[in-house]
């Protein structure tokens, strides 16, 4: 980067807060993709004011952006691939700024982490839904650019539900304001709508309004075992048509069962075909007890060779642990996991999941599943056997290519949370025909047109 470039950096937010040095290049070049792209510089913004002066600057000197929340994402959206500055907002624009309890939103900063405003949200009765794996440490502002889910998706929906509005810096540094503080609002385009998902590749985020609601008073925790996935899938769709409104429906494979059970020993059923965890919450007890009732009927009616509802909070952890340390337990099967977050109509779950066990034999790669079958959304990991091995890993990713492919076949889309970035954008062709990409091409236009912000990105 020039020297007048980084002076003016330097200036504007101070030293503390302009780094254009080697290990905080290194350190913010990768993000949960493992693969490393080397930024020309870190700037850490104090406020909206400095979005403005910094994203005018850079318009002007046709400077590349990347907006970043914490790094978490699984498709490369927040790497500099071509160079450029890395704009974070993990130091300072992290606040918490309202819990408006009258109207129940809640404004913040894009580098609050999600986890951080459901603590604040709950010590007001009140309860922020989207919850995805990463909530511990992704951003709310990353969240909202790739519209994350979550394991509650399949009765509270995914981060665009609870997006009211939003503040953001366009490449010239103006500010707009997008949505309200209503629960209608219907004058002019839905500004935020096209920016929810967008990936930072149109407008920087720098204030979010997000919808709560009040915080269930109960929670209950069921697990089911099953011969097949087949079954389990019958078993998910009696449910749901039954009237039953799980918080969440979770599966896991057979070799998702076997990994965990290999690696933490839990006494999980490792000739199981499949796993079921099912969460259901309300106000009223009997209502709880009403649903548990009615999954133990449709589970067993459906073949369930076990059914079982957790005791307590500690039991109900105990069933949890299996679904959240799957990915990290599947390690065993190679040294490369080439996941994808597909997802597909919950009708045609069987017959993804049947059409990736041909692929699996077809490439002799084991492909695990797990995932979230209350809304269809699925996470397949192909598991590449050596990750040194060039022809090997080729094979991997024609492994996915054809499981994307089957997956619009079914009327599913590539990507259910994680988004595209650069992982997904070689197969955006698979799923969007030429004049939707070029409509695509021509918003990106409309908001960025000299492309300083994130190119390159979702293959646009």
């Amino acid at each position: 980067m020039k020297k007048e470039f980084e002076l003016f950096f330097k200036k504007l937010l101070g030293e503390d807060n302009a780094y254009f040095d080697e290990i905080h290049k290194r350190a913010y070049s990768y993000d949960a993709t493992r693969k490393h792209y080397l930024p020309d510089g870190v700037l850490f913004p104090r406020n909206e004011e400095d979005i403005c002066e910094i994203l005018k600057y850079c318009n002007e000197n046709q400077i590349i952006i990347i907006p970043r929340g914490s790094g978490s994402g699984f498709t490369g959206g927040a790497l500099a691939i071509n160079g450029g500055v890395i704009l974070s907002f993990e130091k300072h624009m992290n606040q918490i700024l309202e819990i408006d309890l009258e109207n129940l939103v809640a404004v913040v900063q894009p580098g609050v982490i999600n986890i951080n405003l459901q603590k604040e949200a709950k010590k007001y009765g009140l309860f922020y839904p989207p919850d995805p794996a990463s909530m511990e440490y992704s951003s709310l502002g990353g969240n909202v650019s790739e519209n994350a889910g979550g394991m509650r998706a399949a009765k509270y929906g995914i981060t665009k539900d609870y997006v009211m509005a939003l503040r953001a810096v366009l490449p010239n540094g103006e500010v707009i304001r997008a949505g309200k503080r209503t629960i209608k609002d219907v004058a002019g385009y839905n500004l935020a709508g096209i920016l929810i998902a967008s990936e930072g590749s149109l407008a920087v985020l720098s204030e979010l309004t997000l919808k709560l609601i009040p915080l269930p008073k109960f929670k209950k925790t069921a697990m089911g075992i099953f011969p097949s996935v087949q079954n389990a899938m019958n078993a998910v769709y009696k449910s749901l048509a039954s009237g039953v409104s799980p918080v969440s429906m979770e599966f896991l494979d057979n070799l998702s069962i076997q990994a965990v059970e290999q690696k933490f020993q839990k006494g999980l059923p490792i000739d199981a075909g499949a796993i079921l965890i099912a969460d259901v919450d309300g106000n009223v007890k009997e209502a709880l007890e009403e649903d548990l009732k009615k999954l133990e009927h449709y589970f067993l009616e459906a073949g369930a060779l076990e059914f079982k509802i957790a005791k307590d909070d500690e039991e109900a952890a105990n069933i949890w642990f299996a679904r959240r340390n799957c990915s990290q337990s599947i390690a065993m099967y190679g040294t490369l996991k080439l996941n994808e977050d597909i997802t597909v109509p919950r009708s045609k779950l069987p017959q993804l999941l049947e059409g990736i066990e041909e692929i699996s034999q077809k490439y002799k790669f084991k492909i695990p599943c797990f995932g979230h079958t209350g809304d269809g959304n699925v996470h397949t990991n192909v598991m590449v056997g050596d990750k040194n091995n060039e022809a090997e890993v080729k094979r991997g990713y024609e492994a996915v290519e054809e499981i994307f492919k089957l997956t619009i076949k079914l009327g599913g889309t590539l990507s259910g949370e994680h988004g595209i970035g650069i992982s997904k954008a070689p197969f955006m062709k698979l799923a969007f025909n030429e004049a939707e990409m070029n409509l695509m091409r021509n918003i990106k236009k409309a908001f960025d047109p000299n492309n300083i912000l994130n190119p390159f990105k979702m293959g646009l």
